[in-house]
C-alpha cells in the first residue's frame, strides 16, 4: 500500500470540510445511491483524521460536521452542474481512490475535482448525436423490432440528440425536453404512419427517448429504500415517476393532435431476428461510449459488464421466469462491474453499471405500460406496469445481493 503524502501534517479543517462536500457532491451527481457515498465519504474523513465525521447525503446536497456537537456545512449538488459524464466520473472516482488512502492534500483533491466536474467532452458535438443514434438502435435491438423500427429508431435519435445538445444551454428548456422529446418523435411516426411509410410501434418512439428514461433512478431509488434512505429512496421514485409521466404526456398527446390512436406494442414483432437482442449491448455499449465519453480504454470493459448483465438476465429467464430474471441480470452486473473495478485498467464501477440499467430495461417498459394505459388499450398497460415494477424492484434486489456477494469475492 502507498504510503500517505500528508499523514505528517493534519489537514486545514476547512479544506478537508469542502474536499468532502465536493467529493459528495460529485458523487451525487454521478448517480450514486446515498448509502454508498456516506460508507466512502466516512472513510476519507477517517484518512483524514476525522473518524467521528457525520455525513448525510440526500439527491440535492451534502451535509457534513467533523465532530458531534460542531457547526454542519452543506453543500448543494447543483453547485456542479448536474449530472456528470463517464469520462468525469472516473476522474472523480480517482481523487475519491487518492483521498481514502490519504495520499493527496485535501486542497489539492478539492482543485482535481472541480477540474473533474468543469473538464469539456472529450468528443464533439457531432459524434455525441450519433452517439445518441447508435445508442437508440442498440435499444431498439433489444425490444425485439422490426426493421422499420431500428430505422425509424435511428433517425429519431439524430433528432433528439440535436435537441438535447441545444436544450442544454437552458435549465428552463431542459425540464420540459422529455415532453417535446416524446411529442416530436410521436408526432412524427404517427404523421408518416398515416401515409403508409412505416407502421406505428411503439418501440421506435421509445427507444430515441432512452437517455430520458429513469430506469437508473427507479432502481437507485429501491437500493435506497432497502438501505433505510428514506427521504432519498422516495425523492427519486416520485422524480422518476414523473419524468416518465411527462414522456407518456407526450405520446398520448401526439397520438390526439395528429388523429392516430395510441399504437399496439407488440404489432409484428421479431421480424429482425432472435439475434438482435444479442447484438444490442454491442451497440448499446458503443453508443453508450460516443455519448457520455467513456475515458480512454474503458469500451472493452463497459461490453464485458454490459454482456454479462444481459446474460445473466437471459439465463435467469431460463430458469427462473421472467419477473426473477431482472433479479439474476442485476446480480451478475453488480458483481462484473466491481470485481472490473478493482483491476489495474478497470474504470469505477459506476462508469460500466449505470448504463447497465437500459439493457435491463425497466424505464422502456414502464413508458410503454403508461402510453398503453393513458391511451386506449388501457388492460394492457396496467398488466405492463405491474410486469414492469416487479421488474425494477427484482433488478434492485438483485443490486442489493450483488453487493455482499462481491465483498466476499474480493475478499
Amino acid at each position: 500500500m502507498a504510503e500517505s503524502t500528508v499523514s505528517h501534517t493534519p489537514p486545514d479543517e476547512k479544506d478537508l470540510q469542502q474536499l468532502l462536500l465536493f467529493l459528495g457532491s460529485a458523487l451525487t451527481a454521478a448517480g450514486e445511491a446515498v448509502n454508498q457515498i456516506e460508507e466512502r465519504l466516512l472513510r476519507v474523513a477517517a484518512a483524514y483524521g476525522a473518524p467521528q465525521a457525520r455525513v448525510s447525503v440526500l439527491p440535492t446536497y451534502v451535509v457534513l460536521s467533523l465532530e458531534p456537537g460542531r457547526p454542519a456545512t452543506l453543500e448543494p449538488t447543483r453547485a456542479l452542474r448536474g449530472g456528470l459524464r463517464l469520462d468525469q466520473t472516473t476522474a472523480v472516482y480517482d481523487v475519491l481512490r487518492a483521498a481514502e488512502r490519504g495520499e493527496v492534500s485535501p486542497a489539492e483533491g478539492v482543485r482535481q475535482v472541480l477540474a473533474a466536474v468543469r473538464m469539456p467532452p472529450r468528443f464533439g458535438a457531432v459524434t455525441r448525436v450519433f452517439g445518441h443514434a447508435v445508442l437508440t438502435a442498440g435499444v431498439c435491438l433489444l425490444l425485439v423490432p422490426t426493421w422499420a423500427d431500428v430505422l425509424l429508431a435511428g433517425m429519431f435519435g439524430v433528432l433528439i440528440g440535436v435537441l438535447r445538445l441545444v436544450g442544454a444551454r437552458w435549465a428552463s428548456v431542459q425540464m420540459i425536453m422529455p415532453v417535446v422529446a416524446a411529442f416530436v418523435v410521436s408526432s412524427a411516426t404517427f404523421l408518416l404512419s398515416g401515409v403508409g411509410w412505416a407502421g406505428t410501434d411503439l418501440r421506435a418512439m421509445v427507444a430515441p427517448l432512452v437517455t430520458f428514461l429513469p430506469g437508473a433512478m427507479l432502481t437507485m431509488g429501491v437500493v435506497e429504500l432497502s438501505a433505510y434512505e428514506m427521504v432519498a429512496g422516495s425523492s427519486r421514485l416520485v422524480a422518476g415517476g414523473l419524468q416518465l409521466l411527462l414522456l407518456a404526456f407526450g405520446i398520448v398527446g401526439a397520438a390526439h393532435v395528429a388523429g392516430v390512436p395510441a399504437p399496439e406494442s407488440g404489432a409484428a414483432a421479431g421480424t429482425v431476428g432472435g439475434w438482435a437482442p444479442w447484438l444490442g449491448p454491442l451497440v448499446v455499449g458503443i453508443g453508450d461510449f460516443l455519448l457520455l465519453a467513456g475515458p480512454r480504454r474503458s469500451l472493452g470493459w463497459l461490453l464485458l459488464v454490459l454482456y454479462a448483465g444481459w446474460a445473466g438476465q437471459y439465463l435467469g429467464n431460463l430458469v427462473l421466469g421472467g419477473y426473477l430474471s431482472g433479479f439474476v441480470g442485476g446480480l451478475v452486473l453488480t458483481v462484473v462491474a466491481y470485481l472490473v473495478e478493482r483491476l489495474p485498467s478497470g474504470p469505477p464501477a459506476l462508469v460500466s453499471f449505470l448504463p447497465g440499467f437500459w439493457l435491463l430495461v425497466p424505464g422502456a417498459l414502464t413508458l410503454i405500460g403508461l402510453t398503453e394505459y393513458l391511451g386506449q388499450d388501457a388492460v394492457r398497460g396496467v398488466q405492463d406496469l405491474i410486469g414492469a415494477t416487479g421488474s425494477m424492484v427484482a433488478i434492485a434486489l438483485g443490486v442489493l445481493c450483488g453487493h455482499p456477494i462481491y465483498r466476499a469475492l474480493a475478499r
